[in-house]
């Protein structure tokens, strides 16, 4: 089972390697969606605490 779960890392990792040296512009830009998000996420429970 370990090794199932290696294999899936592994195309996992070469699909994002692929993907950003084919698509370096898409590839960035998906990174950025994902830090907005990450960033919204954060100041939303900072809003929240600080009620």
């Amino acid at each position: 089972m370990a090794w199932i779960k290696k294999a899936i890392w592994l195309l996992v990792a070469a699909f994002v390697l692929f993907y950003l040296f084919t698509r370096p512009e898409q590839a960035a830009a998906a990174v950025k969606t994902f830090v907005g998000a990450f960033d919204a996420i954060i100041r939303f429970f900072t809003a929240l605490a600080s009620r």
